[in-house]
């Protein structure tokens, strides 16, 4: 996911969001075609982004792989009509890449999630796997930008709410961390997107996250990578197994094993490039 600017491109009529347009819960879009927001931790989300019907209203023309913004319309627990926009990456859209599995970025945007939820941080937005207009793909949220947020100042400051994030993405071997996949949103909070290229069993890690390398992991951070790693021995575990290999899963698991024992966030490899680029 990314914020929709000059490169945005309709394929067929329909709103073009505003910097930052949200996912969205009941009413219609307004007069600027600006879709209102269902919050990312509305309980309804994930029904309405999975029963709803999508509309391919443009795509990100800058992503390196099919990424579609659409509108879902669908009805709420009341009856009332809803719609709202989400981000939709069908398969058949994802660019071949030589060290990652042909058509597997979508399972693994969605593993992302479901380990993002064990962790209990909300880092990614509401995604699943639907069937859409192109086939079956990873439909996820779209959340709202606050634009008054700088990522850049957010980054170089060690801003204490990208540290969570940090630490995630040492949990899924994130490979491409950088600041367009960063979302703060209105309260504070700051969402990670674009996880396709996580779970590899090779070490990949590049981040422009890189503040508290080394740093002791705290009491709390620790809490939740234990309770993380009971949840890979059982139900979340067996859930990844549907999306990934067995051995992305165990080596996943070997990870979190391997922060639990040092106690402290990962250091760069120095055989490896660090900083995905560009960075942002």
């Amino acid at each position: 996911m990314a914020r929709p600017g000059p490169d945005w491109q309709a394929p067929r009529a329909g709103p073009r969001p505003p910097g930052g347009t949200p996912a969205g819960k009941a009413g219609g879009s307004d007069s600027r075609g600006h879709l209102p927001p269902v919050p990312a931790a509305d309980p309804s989300a994930l029904r309405l982004l999975r029963e709803g019907s999508l509309e391919v209203l443009g795509r990100l023309a800058d992503a390196s792989n099919a990424t579609l913004y659409c509108r879902v319309t669908g009805q709420a627990e009341d009856g009332a009509d809803v719609e709202f926009a989400c981000i939709y990456k069908p398969i058949r859209g994802e660019r071949p890449l030589w060290d990652f599995p042909v058509g597997t970025l979508a399972n693994r945007e969605y593993a992302a999630y479901l380990v993002s939820e064990a962790m209990g941080w909300g880092i990614a937005p509401p995604t699943l796997l639907r069937d859409g207009p192109f086939g079956r793909g990873m439909a996820q949220l779209w959340v709202d930008v606050d634009d008054d947020e700088d990522v850049v100042a957010m980054v170089r400051g060690c801003d204490d709410r990208l540290r969570r994030i940090a630490l995630f993405d040492a949990v899924v071997n994130n490979a491409d961390r950088k600041g367009g996949h960063l979302l703060p949103v209105a309260g504070g909070h700051v969402h990670g997107v674009d996880h396709g290229i996580c779970f590899s069993v090779d070490p990949k890690l590049r981040t422009i996250l890189w503040g508290w390398r080394g740093t002791p992991i705290d009491p709390d951070e620790r809490e939740t990578l234990e309770r993380l790693r009971r949840a890979l021995d059982a139900d979340l575990g067996a859930r990844l197994r549907d999306l990934l290999s067995a051995r992305e899963v165990a080596v996943t698991t070997r990870r979190v094993d391997r922060l639990l024992a040092s106690g402290r966030f990962p250091q760069p490899d120095p055989e490896r490039p660090a900083i995905p680029w560009p960075p942002f």
